[in-house]
């Protein structure tokens, strides 16, 4: 008998586990795999394997953190199954113990912690390893002579490139026209005037074929009708002019990750030496490595009784109690503590990552102690009278003689079955968020754990960046979380025939789901008005606090000290530093080119630029000025200081306003719609690339659609799949948010890279989703 009821208690937790760690899984997974995509979309050469391989090895270093959740949601749900239709208690009738499951669970938690060590200790470090050696293969192949034309392009070491049009009909490409500036400082120049140089080496040609050579990470261009101008300290200025002429553009070398703790190996992590700059992340690493498997351990000794003497509520209460003990009690302390440990020193670090696993063991021996006692306490239906109780104050009293007072009702739509529908809807929907929210923000504090440690980042700082980063995880998560929550709320409906009720009292299938498809409406009202109102400003604030952490400055552009704006008629300005309170620029260079050829037609080098309210004009100071004819300088100006002449020159049309030139690059989460797209207009005015941000801008509109198109697709589905329980509901709810966050980032990649306009890269994942739902909706039974 023993063994009977082993495999059937068995078969009840594995599947609920199995589905509850792919659910944590998915969600960590692909928080992380937008990089990957972009990785991906704008890499040549990219076979099969080597995709399949990418994505595969990302899912290692998450299993440590989802096992144990996992584990702990299938002793919940197969064991509150169990208890809720009675079975436990036919056991005890039996004269079965119910502590006979105990070794039964523990040997399955076991396995669970076998398998979490395998990837903590083994797989989660190679994979570090593999996928940053992959990453930068993937970075040579990037290189592609399909520029963004119109636009500044500093992705060559000491080049500035800059192309008015960019063809490409299958073969090489061809540049038309084009500008490069080499600013490699004069001791470093191999060739021209070499240190006797002053500013950077111009060269301008009216078109060049552009070919790339991935083996070499270079792009090789042959130009026609090239001119040079370079510019000696002496003012001797050293100018050519060619027919033909062939350069080489060497792209920057791949960027090599620093070796993180997170990258070595256990033996690596126990040799390192107590004097050691990272110790204390080492100590962490190592140490959790061990700790986050033996998790399935202690949370499975606390999961048996609640699981065993959770009578009412079935899955879903199953789900929240996994919730609460794995997130909120278990990583939040362990969050807490580990903070603790290395800011304030008031506790080992080993002791710090060890005491959940500690006090979670002492709690499990009480719970399994008490498991057999009489009298014990279902403790998730005491929460339900306890909220109960609490409608019930809020409800109309009645009156003496019985009868109730009327009370306020919307007469739109019938009450009761809008209101049951609705708050089964809600409750689900609350919980997944929840989870969803807290398992992204639990695994974003280990992440960055090892940072805030290198950069000794106070603890107060990480709980502000968690806490500004949760209104983009709610954004991002609002879509994904209806989708769960009706397919779970509608599967538990027809798992107890309460649907069947439904229909045998003329209530349709459409008439049930039209209170989630308007709670729906109102989610995607609220998801925009939330992104409008408060994402923007709280992204500001943790992206500010994540470059703490990681120890990065804030910088203007990728060059702080070298800034390249277009200004009118086809003129480029190249600066160095810009006093925004005075609107003065310092060591600036003014190139007037011919707008067909690029051909340069006047050079204004001084030391500085001010800009006059009054005349609305910038006045240079301590310089010169040339206007050229073809390669040769015809009309030399010479306002340098001690020249016996003007120390100053005014260009009238030299007009464009200091706020040209301060616009500081944002990213698209830190604005709203608004300001994202009058950000667009500033800077394709000054020759700075606008396609990400389009795409961005179009998402502004089109994700917050998704809620209602979930909802669409998920309501047949629950019903067609009800009969078989809350899991296959989960089951198909993964599926399908899989394929929605994949191809939602796959369309927004392909769109930053310009094989989609803008418009349909946003547009594309909702018209898709959509025509599936409806389609589905349509056609469903009712």
């Amino acid at each position: 008998m023993f063994r009977l009821l082993s495999r059937y208690v068995f078969r009840e937790i594995l599947t609920s586990a199995v589905l509850g760690t792919m659910l944590a899984t998915f969600v960590l997974y692909l928080h992380g795999a937008d990089a990957l995509f972009t990785l991906l979309v704008g890499s040549t050469n990219v076979t099969a394997r080597m995709v399949v391989a990418l994505f595969a090895w990302a899912i290692p270093p998450v299993l440590p953190t989802t096992i144990p959740f996992g584990v702990l949601v299938g002793i919940l749900i197969g064991l509150g199954r169990l208890s809720s239709d009675g079975e436990i208690v036919a056991m005890r009738a039996a004269g079965v113990s119910s502590r006979k499951v105990i070794l039964l669970v523990l040997l399955f938690a076991a396995l669970g912690m076998g398998v979490a060590g395998l990837a903590s200790i083994r797989l989660k470090p190679l994979a570090f390893r593999v996928q940053t050696e992959m990453k930068n293969e993937l970075l040579k192949q990037q290189l592609s002579a399909d520029v963004d034309p119109r636009v500044f392009i500093e992705n060559f070491p000491n080049k500035i490139l800059y192309v008015g049009d960019v063809r490409n009909a299958g073969g090489p490409s061809l540049w038309k026209p084009v500008f490069i500036a080499d600013v490699t400082p004069p001791e470093q120049r191999t060739s021209g005037m070499k240190d006797k140089a002053n500013g950077p080496v111009v060269t301008v040609a009216r078109e060049a074929i552009a070919v790339s050579d991935a083996a070499h990470n270079r792009i090789q261009l042959n130009m026609k009708d090239v001119a040079s101008h370079e510019m000696g300290k002496d003012d001797v200025a050293n100018d050519s002019l060619n027919a033909t002429l062939v350069q080489r553009l060497d792209a920057k070398p791949p960027q090599q990750d620093s070796l993180k703790s997170a990258y070595m190996n256990t033996r690596q992590l126990i040799a390192y030496p107590r004097n050691g700059p990272d110790w204390a992340d080492v100590q962490s690493e190592l140490h959790q490595r061990f700790a986050l498997p033996v998790a399935c351990i202690v949370l499975a000794m606390v999961g048996i009784p609640l699981g065993i003497s959770t009578r009412k509520g079935g899955k879903s209460a199953a789900y929240v109690i996994a919730v609460f003990l794995g997130f909120f009690c278990y990583h939040l302390s362990s969050v807490t503590l580990i903070g603790i440990a290395t800011k304030q020193h008031s506790l080992p670090i080993p002791l710090a990552v060890w005491l959940p696993n500690i006090v979670f063991f002492l709690v499990g021996l009480v719970f399994l102690y008490r498991m057999e006692l009489a009298g014990d306490r279902d403790l998730l239906s005491e929460v339900q009278s306890l909220f109960g109780g609490l409608v019930a104050r809020i409800k109309p009293k009645s009156d003496e003689d019985g009868e109730r007072k009327p009370a306020w009702r919307l007469r739109l739509l019938p009450q009761i079955v809008d209101t049951y529908m609705l708050s089964g809807f809600l409750f689900y929907f609350s919980v997944v968020l929840a989870s969803l929210v807290s398992m992204i923000l639990v695994y974003e504090f280990f992440d960055l754990m090892g940072d805030m440690l290198r950069n000794k980042v106070g603890f107060g700082v990480m709980l502000r960046h968690l806490f500004f980063l949760t209104p983009e995880l709610i954004y991002e998560m609002v879509p994904v979380s209806v989708l769960v929550a009706v397919l779970v709320h509608l599967t538990m409906l027809s798992k107890q025939n309460e649907v069947s009720a439904f229909k045998a009292c003329g209530v349709s299938l459409y008439r049930l789901a039209l209170p989630i498809l308007l709670g729906s409406a109102v989610f995607c009202g609220g998801l925009f008005a939330f992104n409008y109102q408060y994402v923007p400003a709280a992204y500001l604030r943790q992206d500010a606090l994540r470059d703490q952490i990681k120890g990065r400055t804030k910088q203007s552009w990728q060059h702080p000290d070298h800034k390249w704006i277009m200004g009118n008629d086809s003129r480029i300005y190249y600066y160095r530093y810009f006093d925004t309170a005075a609107a003065v620029m310092s060591d600036v260079y003014v190139f007037d080119l011919e707008p067909n050829s690029f051909r340069l037609i006047r050079e204004i080098v001084a030391e500085r630029a001010t800009w006059s309210p009054v005349g609305k004009r910038w006045l240079f100071e301590n310089g010169w000025s040339c206007t050229f004819t073809g390669a040769s300088c015809v009309n030399y100006t010479n306002f340098k200081r001690g020249s016996g002449r003007s120390e100053s020159k005014d260009v009238p049309e030299l007009n464009e306003p200091p706020d040209h030139f301060l616009k500081e690059p944002l990213q698209d989460k830190q604005m709203n719609f608004i300001e994202l797209g009058n950000y667009i207009k500033d800077l394709a005015k000054s020759g700075i690339g606008t396609t990400k941000l389009e795409v961005q801008f179009y998402q502004k509109f089109s994700v917050p659609i998704f809620p209602i198109i979930m909802a669409f697709i998920a309501i047949p589905f629950g019903f067609i799949v009800g009969n078989r329980g809350a899991m296959t509901g989960i089951g198909v709810s993964l599926v399908i948010g899989l394929a929605y966050k994949t191809i939602n980032p796959l369309f927004e990649k392909l769109g930053d890279v310009r094989l989609l306009p803008p418009t349909m890269a946003a547009w594309s994942p909702d018209v898709l989703f959509g025509l599936v739902g409806i389609y589905l909706f349509l056609r469903m039974r009712s």
